[in-house]
């Protein structure tokens, strides 16, 4: 294994490997079980390689007050003006479905892990064999958090919506003095949606030099043409939010896939990523039919010994074989050597 690649159960993920797309569950089973499982079902038939949870209560992720301060702004676009406590009551996956969706997601050939958010998350998620960690953008700044995530061996990855580079390196380097370098660093706007034109994803190239790590993207803007480009920026992972319909509602179904679109990110991003190729200009392998077919100068009618070249009995037309097209200027005058066919590939040797 490079130092330029993570593995995930039984994926690799780095430059060499097509994009490990995440589908973010978050929120959007609604309050269900059943339709939580019946995401993960739908996650599978997309070809994406993993499921990702946000494992936390509503007590271990902030305190039931309702002063301001404890409440989203009024101006935000989903959840204006809600309680921190009732929006998370209302978003969070109750612990005793993760096994349950682990099992499930495991069964379908999924990797699944989860955000945590405090200890016990951790220690949830690791009696459940999680195969990885992601630090959500919030929790960026919890270096005791993510110090404790990295200690337990597991790939880290880590977004970083709102972080400063101070922020992000502090991140970085606090898991890997933890003892572990396993780490990818999703670029990442945190608003829910986010308007594409604030995704900057000419940072990511930016963000792989300031970390020396692996970058992604963990996108809540609409459609799949953000993490497209991202690939084309060197993003060897991709986060989104999925529900099974939009219409369904649900907390954060307003900028989530739904599984057709999902599974088009699937397929769109691995061309997206064989389209890369090498840094080379030139013929390729599978153009070599193209190259025997390109024009050249061909005898056009047939000629005598001693008859003149003229534009009429010599041309530029497909296949190759001839002379090239530019040299019409140099025979153009000159007499043919002997009798030539229709059809004839024009040479030197024949004038």
């Amino acid at each position: 294994m490079s130092a330029q690649e993570v593995r995930i159960g039984a994926h690799r993920i780095g430059a060499g490997h097509p994009p490990f797309v995440i589908a973010e569950m978050s929120g959007n089973h609604n309050g269900e079980l059943a339709r939580a499982l019946e995401i993960v079902d739908a996650i599978a038939e997309t070809g994406a390689q993993a499921v990702k949870l946000q494992t936390y209560r509503p007590d271990t992720i902030t305190i039931d007050v309702d002063a301001p301060a404890f409440r989203v702004s009024d101006s935000h676009s989903l959840w204006g003006g809600e309680n921190l406590y009732k929006l998370y009551e209302r978003a969070h996956t109750p612990w005793e479905w993760h096994e349950p969706l682990f099992e499930r997601a495991r069964a379908r050939g999924l990797e699944i892990f989860s955000s945590p958010f405090d200890p016990t998350a951790v220690e949830l998620l690791e009696s459940l064999d999680a195969p990885a960690y992601k630090i959500a953008s919030s929790e960026i700044v919890d270096l005791p958090l993510i110090e404790l995530c990295a200690k337990t061996g597991k790939p880290l990855i880590i977004s970083t919506g709102m972080a400063s580079v101070a922020e992000i390196d502090a991140a970085v380097r606090t898991a890997r003095e933890a003892g572990n370098d396993r780490l990818i660093v999703l670029g990442c706007t945190a608003s829910y949606p986010a308007s594409p034109s604030e995704s900057n994803l000419r940072g990511l190239p930016v963000l792989a030099g300031v970390t020396g790590t692996l970058v992604g993207l963990s996108d809540h803007t609409p459609g799949i043409g953000a993490p497209l480009a991202a690939v084309a920026l060197g993003a060897v992972a991709i986060e989104k939010h999925v529900t099974l319909a939009r219409s369904d509602g649900g907390v954060d179904s307003e900028f989530s896939l739904e599984p057709a679109e999902l599974a088009a990110l699937v397929t769109e991003s691995h061309r997206a990523w064989e389209a890369l190729g090498a840094a080379v200009i030139g013929p390729r392998e599978s153009e070599k039919e193209g190259l025997r077919l390109r024009r050249s100068l061909y005898v056009v009618e047939d000629v005598r010994a001693g008859d003149t070249v003229t534009r009429e009995n010599v041309r530029s037309i497909r296949p190759a074989g001839g002379l090239a097209p530019a040299e019409i200027v140099n025979v153009l005058g000159r007499t043919f050597s002997s009798d030539v066919p229709k059809g004839t590939a024009l040479t030197w040797g024949l004038i």
